[in-house]
């Protein structure tokens, strides 16, 4: 068995764990796949025969890596929406979504995306992996201390920092989630169960069918108009949206569309359905 051989028996058993972290990091499966892919070749050229711990040695560079692409995803800061209207039919359908997504949860993604690469790098390490920060320092360039105050800031930005009450966080998600079933069924009459009778739908012109009212009142006008999104809605997750319960759609790894709920008691009195690529920058994010 040649050397180059046995490197790569050696590598394979991290393969798993290294593209979880990539992933975590990067929020993207084929840019994962290209950072463990990365990883291996700068291993084939290194000698780790003095290397007693591989699998810390194959986590700081596969790190090191995510850090550089974050740092040259931000300097260029794509658009975040993609070019077609989420109303579009011809939009790629969002259920193309990656399978590994689902057990990441797509609003942790997006609400990670958001952090500084250096606080995505160090929360992601720290809070998922548990690397201690003294092995994280290193690769963001920080002290251990430094590098423990970046994580606390992006956990703060993760689980909100005008977060409600528990008691009352529960009942609105219950309320928002009973909106997202019967949006996603097309069911009027649990719409109607839900929604105010004075309720309001309001919607920005991206998210909006050629001639919809971006503005509808009442609770049948708002009910119909709602089984417009019902496929969006399928795709729909809760998450905080400017500090109270509201709910995502992400496309093709980016977020499309925010659903900004007023609850009032146990229905829901106004939503308003954000696609605004400047829009969608400005809120305020974060998991339930």
């Amino acid at each position: 068995m040649s050397d180059q051989q046995r490197l790569a028996d050696r590598f394979e058993p991290h393969r798993g764990h290294l593209h979880a972290v990539a992933y975590r990091m990067l929020g993207d499966a084929s840019a994962a796949d290209d950072a463990v892919q990365e990883t291996w070749l700068r291993l084939a050229r290194s000698d780790v025969r003095d290397v007693e711990n591989l699998a810390g040695w194959l986590t700081t560079v596969v790190s090191r890596i995510c850090l550089d692409l974050l740092r040259a995803r931000k300097g260029r800061r794509e658009q975040r929406l993609d070019s077609v209207s989420p109303a579009d039919p011809a939009a790629r359908d969002p259920e193309q979504e990656p399978v590994l997504a689902d057990s990441v949860g797509l609003a942790m993604l997006i609400v990670l995306d958001r952090l500084d690469p250096a606080e995505r790098v160090a929360f992601v390490l720290h809070d998922v992996f548990a690397v201690p920060f003294s092995d994280i320092a290193p690769i963001v360039d920080r002290t251990p201390a430094t590098t423990k105050k970046l994580a606390s800031r992006a956990r703060g930005r993760v689980r909100g920092v005008h977060r409600p009450a528990d008691e009352v966080l529960a009942q609105h998600r219950q309320v928002v989630e009973r909106f997202l079933v019967a949006a996603r069924s097309g069911d009027l009459g649990s719409l109607l169960d839900v929604l105010a009778p004075d309720v309001v739908r309001r919607a920005d012109p991206a998210a909006l069918p050629p001639g919809a009212a971006a503005v509808v009142r009442g609770a049948r006008g708002v009910a119909e108009n709602t089984v417009v999104f019902a496929r969006m809605a399928r795709y729909a997750v809760p998450a905080l949206v400017d500090g109270a319960v509201g709910a995502i759609v992400v496309r093709s790894g980016r977020l499309a569309v925010a659903l900004r709920v007023t609850v009032d008691g146990d229905r829901v009195s106004e939503y308003e359905v954000v696609a605004e690529p400047d829009r969608l920058e400005r809120l305020d994010l974060a998991v339930l």
